[in-house]
């Protein structure tokens, strides 16, 4: 059975820092590319930040840049998100999702998805 797994998220005041996992049960990573997109309340689900086959990173959003960045643990099938400096606008619950080999930023060409973890940046 396929299955993208995140966990990681959870309540941090802004500045802070989070990791975000996505484990991989199924099929190997290797080969994917792993896409991570948000959702906030109310608003459209985006892409964030994408981690292509051949380790290629892709920003989706120009407010995260230099503050998040994505790395894979083939041994591990999991791959990370590393978040920091954290504000309140990067509140929303955070997806990972799997296509073959190369990076989109559209959410609707991804095979695979998480059922998301969330993210609250608070003081």
């Amino acid at each position: 059975q396929v299955q993208l797994v995140e966990s990681g998220g959870g309540l941090v005041q802004p500045g802070g820092s989070l990791r975000l996992s996505c484990a991989a049960s199924g099929f190997t990573l290797d080969g994917y590319a792993i896409g991570w997109f948000r959702q906030a309340p109310g608003k459209e689900r985006e892409g964030v930040i994408c981690l292509n086959m051949r380790g290629a990173i892709y920003y989706y959003k120009d407010s995260v840049k230099g503050r998040f960045t994505i790395s894979g643990d083939n041994a591990k099938n999991t791959v990370y998100v590393q978040m920091n400096s954290l504000k309140p606008e990067d509140t929303a619950v955070y997806y990972c999702a799997a296509r073959s080999r190369w990076c989109s930023p559209e959410g609707g060409q991804y095979d695979y998805w998480g059922r998301g973890t969330q993210v609250t940046v608070s003081p």
